[in-house]
């Protein structure tokens, strides 16, 4: 039982437009950007899954729009799968794509998800506790497992978790059973959040590739039937044009709302202790990780200008 990596990379960056443009003169979307240094944030990503998982491995999930940005990004063979969708259905169409290509390869494969966006500044200890968690869900394939952190501030505009019973202790971190999500609460509510001890979402989550598939048969069927179809097109030359087709009749689904808040599987966290995060999703966040962790880069004197 093998584990798989999965770097989502289909987004568009919408609220760090501006800070882009400003930066470096185009409207590219964010995790296509050197916004934190030599790398792109998808670079980073890829060279910090890989210090768990190896290349061959990974699977980089895109949308055709972005095809420039990730021939630049991507290594030549042997390096990670690129899965194109022709156009974005939301994150569970992203995730449930990723899972049934992994399983036609690997019907037994453990598979962590990661966004491309984020920052975490101790890499290592953050892919030890994603491979704790592939090892726990290998124990209990019942299970999906996210990864939480303790939150340094009481921000709003995260998704929150809310802790149910200890289940599990890595050697490294506890897993608790989610008791619940909550999702951008108000600024009150995150105050109160902060002070009963729940943790920061991630959205960096480890499950067996057959439990996935499964729960999304059970919560967004109609995405999951036409997903489905695929596995007779995979590595054919009606592929992409398969793609194409069940594209066209997908519905856009939300992976976070409508498949681990359903409830239809367990869900459990994995609380990481004393881990430095960032999910970079407005300029604020960009300019204060940089300044919290001194990352000195050239374009931010001309797009603070």
């Amino acid at each position: 039982m093998e584990t798989w990596a999965v770097v989502l990379a289909g987004g568009e960056g919408v609220r760090l437009r501006p800070l882009v443009r400003r930066a470096f003169g185009e409207e590219r979307p964010k995790q296509f950007c050197r916004l934190l240094g030599p790398r792109s944030l998808l670079r980073q990503t890829l060279d910090r899954v890989r210090l768990q998982v190896p290349p061959e491995r990974t699977v980089v999930v895109g949308v055709e729009r972005h095809a420039r940005y990730l021939a630049a990004e991507l290594d030549p063979r042997p390096g990670p799968a690129l899965i194109q969708q022709p156009e974005s259905r939301g994150t569970a169409a992203a995730v449930l794509l990723a899972a049934q290509w992994i399983a036609a390869r690997d019907p037994r494969a453990t598979v962590a998800f990661f966004p491309a966006d984020h920052f975490i500044r101790e890499e290592a200890a953050f892919m030890e506790h994603v491979a704790d968690a592939a090892r726990f869900t290998g124990r209990e394939p019942g299970w999906m497992v996210l990864l939480g952190v303790p939150p340094s501030e009481p921000e709003p505009e995260y998704g929150w978790i809310d802790l149910g019973e200890r289940i599990a202790w890595t050697g490294r971190a506890p897993i608790f059973r989610v008791r619940r999500f909550l999702e951008k609460p108000s600024r009150e509510r995150a105050r109160a959040l902060f002070g009963q001890g729940c943790l920061w979402n991630t959205l960096v989550f480890v499950a067996q590739v057959d439990t996935l598939l499964a729960t999304g048969r059970a919560c967004v069927p109609s995405l999951a039937g036409l997903l489905g179809v695929l596995s007779a097109f995979w590595d054919s030359p009606r592929e992409q044009w398969a793609l194409r087709q069940a594209y066209a009749l997908a519905p856009t689904r939300n992976f976070s709302r409508e498949v681990l808040q359903a409830g239809a599987q367990p869900v459990a966290v994995l609380k990481m202790p004393d881990l430095a995060w960032c999910d970079l999703g407005s300029p604020a966040r960009v300019l204060k990780t940089l300044a919290a962790s001194g990352i000195d880069v050239p374009w931010l004197a001309t797009a603070t200008a």
